[in-house]
């Protein structure tokens, strides 16, 4: 039997471990032990993989952590490769809850369209086959930083208070794609995330005794009017701005202690 591991190129380093070639004949079995890793199996050819269960693997397939011993069976002569892992890059390569794929497995043109199964069949070498792989992983974490930056750009025109069709305008980008966008790297949607931001500017004047009314710090911060400030002051922690000033004791900000 054969074995040899390769190391990924230096851009790949922080989301695979290293790439594995294995080569042997038919009817071996192969215990699986919990090792802390993910990763991705290509079979040369179809079919020659059977689980536990004795169902058939899939050609190429993803597979989460592991957390009991498992097995598998080759069932004729086989070449196998793969990539293990690093342990944070199921999420950071395919945006997969790595949860879900805890002892499971799954196909990987389930989670693309791209035809890198058929572009690997046809490569001619192992070498060639890993740059295939390697080119499809180094696509995927590129368009992950082009949104991370995407949405960092556009939860700074939030933070300076611009409304959400100038931004929409200024990004090219629709009212849904923003909505996605800073759902998933903020948590919040855009209206709420904007609100959260003017409440934190108006807490701000107002800790700093920066205005002479509630008034002034409502219309210094694009609110309606003075009801308006309030009705979300109070929205935000509990209390009116009266009670805030002189129930609260505030050393760390946004975690004052509650005076009785």
């Amino acid at each position: 039997m054969f074995y040899q591991k390769i190391l990924p190129i230096k851009p790949l380093q922080n989301y695979i471990r290293y790439f594995w070639v294995l080569e042997g004949t038919a009817d071996k079995t192969f215990k699986i032990i919990p090792d802390g890793l993910s990763g991705l199996i290509v079979q040369e050819e179809p079919d020659l993989f059977l689980n536990k269960e004795y169902k058939l693997l899939p050609q190429m397939f993803l597979y989460g952590q592991t957390t009991c011993p498992g097995e598998q069976q080759a069932v004729g002569n086989f070449r196998i490769f793969g990539a293990y892992l690093q342990p944070t890059a199921l999420n950071a390569i395919f945006k997969i809850d790595a949860l879900e794929l805890t002892n499971q497995h799954i196909a990987l043109d389930c989670l693309t369209k791209e035809p890198i199964l058929e572009q690997i069949i046809h490569a001619s070498s192992i070498t060639e086959k890993i740059e295939i792989i390697s080119l499809f992983f180094l696509k995927r974490i590129q368009q992950e930083e082009q949104s991370l930056k995407r949405a960092d750009f556009a939860t700074i025109l939030l933070q300076q208070g611009k409304a959400l069709k100038d931004i929409q305008s200024e990004m090219k980008i629709s009212e849904r794609s923003l909505e996605r966008l800073i759902k998933q790297y903020v948590g919040l949607s855009p209206k709420a995330y904007s609100r959260i931001v003017r409440f934190q500017s108006g807490l701000e004047a107002f800790r700093k005794n920066n205005f002479k009314t509630l008034t002034d710090v409502a219309y210094q911060n694009d609110y309606f009017d003075q009801s308006h400030f309030i009705r979300e002051f109070k929205a935000f922690t509990g209390m009116n701005p009266k009670q805030y000033l002189h129930q609260t004791i505030e050393q760390v900000e946004n975690y004052p202690e509650w005076i009785v």
